[in-house]
């Protein structure tokens, strides 16, 4: 004699569930929306975004500053329709952002994860990039 099923256990506990489909291999794509501020930081080479992240971990919206002027020797960022001067510009106020708010903790916080993204950008950038000799 079996014993009976608990509450919440199923009698066919062991069969495979009827009406649920195989898994499909359904391929998911997650996009990134980025705002004016973030989507201005320019692709540097390797070295000048590590630079900028040693700059802002010790003094917050330094190398933000720095990567401003980036923009104006021809960083790619990933606002293509906006001007290089609009660009530039949204980089200083995020500087001043980061060194208004420091005072906080929240400026230096910013400061180190913008050079963070900084690097990351630019490691993603250089192996997209062609390396010339």
């Amino acid at each position: 004699m079996d014993p009976l099923p608990k509450d919440g256990e199923s009698a066919a506990a062991g069969e495979p569930s009827r009406g649920t489909a195989p898994s499909s291999g359904v391929v998911v794509q997650v996009r990134e929306k980025k705002g004016p501020l973030r989507a201005a930081i320019p692709y540097m080479p390797f070295p000048v975004a590590v630079i900028c992240l040693f700059l802002n971990t010790f003094v917050p919206g330094l190398g933000t500053f720095v990567s401003a002027f980036t923009v104006l020797c021809g960083a790619r960022t990933d606002l293509p329709d906006r001007h290089m001067c609009c660009v530039f510009w949204l980089n200083i106020a995020a500087a001043l952002i980061q060194i208004l708010t420091a005072i906080v903790m929240v400026g230096w916080i910013m400061s180190i994860f913008w050079g963070m993204d900084m690097v990351i950008l630019a490691s993603k950038y250089s192996t997209r990039a062609p390396q010339l000799l």
